[in-house]
């Protein structure tokens, strides 16, 4: 059965070799079971139900996923649109998280059909690459800075905006270990390092709170088991206030599919070409399919009461021990199911400072994506710039993407390049114009 679903042979690969690969994955993906529900939860989600909604999200879509595209791609939440979720959409535009999961809801209800039409390869044309690394590294920063901000690495001051938090504070202290730790286990190639580091860190945190340290990470009182999740079919109140304001709305779920779309494209493209499943003409094989999975994901996610369901370039650590097939992404879906059962003891570790380690080495990584673009192009350097600080400098992940496409279209202009720039940016930046005129 196995070999006829997932044409094992045809691929030159096993049984054994693909369980092992979607284990790797998913211990190299599992900080989301911890990490996503802290972000959630600062937009004033249930962390328990959230960690529900993150394990049978991933579970399903990673599932779907290897059955579907045959893909050894799996999903879960993704980092930076989750951090989008909650510090933009709820707590600096004033939605509700019911309605930032309609939000979410309507971007995966609009993946879906460009998922179905040639709509996708129009919009991958139409975005310049460069615009494309530099969100995704500035998401990255983005990440980063918010794991400093929560850990209390970084404070806020009345005179600099920003500066150093006290470091002698103990859950300071633990997250600079972890830090360190987790960059050390990355620079020597360790499989899973984000994993581990998160992993070390906690152990790290639970010695110190045994001794007595105060704000240390804690063993739960009871591994009981809670099935109950408020969050199920939640986005369904939440239309009425996302509808209210278009602006917010378009801005919102523009983003989400933003985000989703490339980061979905660019984690294919990448396993495709390293697996061989990109042909001469550079187009992936079942890659409709594999979108398709997407966007039903982030449908799912969002029924269950999550933010945006997309595709994990973790999943290249999969790939990296053999993985060809999707009997690597429905091994690491299955494991995603199992670790509901281990709920109680997830949320009580995994704190702020546990987290930090690996929403930073996960900004890190983003980061990396800075190589790609051509710096010695006036234009793309000013857009890429401004796409990065303004995510950072104004705690806004839209708000970078806007402002760096409205730069790069100035930018094209002045050095005499705008016949170069599609109609559907210049649309776009129509509409960003607008929307910041509105604001103001």
């Amino acid at each position: 059965m196995l070999e006829n679903l997932f044409k094992l042979s045809e691929k030159k690969t096993d049984v054994k070799t693909e369980i092992i690969a979607g284990v790797t994955t998913f211990l190299a993906m599992a900080y989301i079971l911890a990490v996503n529900p802290g972000i959630l939860g600062a937009a004033g989600m249930d962390v328990h139900s959230v960690f529900m909604a993150t394990a049978i999200s991933s579970g399903f879509a990673s599932i779907l996923m290897g059955i579907l595209a045959n893909y050894p791609v799996a999903l879960a939440p993704g980092m930076g649109v989750n951090a989008f979720f909650t510090y933009t959409a709820v707590l600096t535009m004033g939605e509700t998280w019911q309605s930032a999961l309609a939000a979410v809801f309507v971007s995966g209800v609009i993946f879906l059909v460009i998922s179905v039409t040639g709509v996708r390869k129009m919009i991958i044309n139409a975005i310049p690459k460069q615009m494309k690394l530099a969100i995704g590294a500035g998401i990255g920063f983005f990440i980063a800075f918010v794991g400093l901000m929560n850990a209390g690495i970084v404070v806020s001051s009345e005179s600099t905006g920003v500066t150093l938090g006290n470091l002698t504070d103990p859950t300071v202290l633990l997250a600079i270990v972890g830090i360190l730790v987790t960059i050390a286990l990355i620079g020597k190639n360790v499989p899973a390092a984000v994993f581990f580091g998160l992993l070390i860190t906690a152990v790290i945190g639970l010695i110190a709170g045994f001794m007595g340290v105060e704000g240390m990470p804690q063993l739960p009182e009871s591994m009981a088991m809670n099935f109950e999740m408020n969050t199920v079919g939640a986005f369904m109140d939440g239309f009425d206030q996302l509808f209210s304001d278009l602006g917010n709305m378009f801005i919102i779920v523009f983003s989400f599919l933003f985000v989703d779309f490339f980061d979905t494209a660019g984690t294919l493209v990448a396993i495709g070409n390293r697996i061989g499943l990109v042909n001469e003409q550079g187009e992936l094989e079942n890659v409709e399919k594999a979108l398709l999975s997407d966007a039903i994901g982030t449908i799912a996610g969002a029924a269950l009461g999550t933010s945006t369901v997309t595709s994990f370039v973790e999943s290249s650590s999969g790939v990296a021990v053999g993985g060809k097939t999707g009997l690597t992404a429905v091994t690491t879906g299955v494991l995603f199911f199992l670790s509901i059962f281990l709920a109680p003891l997830v949320l009580s570790v995994v704190t702020s400072a546990v987290t930090t380690p690996a929403l930073v080495a996960v900004g890190i990584l983003m980061a990396q994506q800075l190589k790609g673009i051509d710096w010695d192009d006036f234009a793309f350097a000013a857009a890429s710039f401004i796409t990065i600080a303004m995510m950072i400098l104004t705690y806004s992940i839209s708000n970078g993407m806007a402002l760096g496409f409205i730069t790069y279209a100035i930018a094209m202009v002045a050095t005499n390049r705008s016949k170069e720039v599609s109609p559907v940016v210049w649309c776009l930046v129509a509409i960003f114009v607008l929307y910041f005129g509105f604001l103001a």
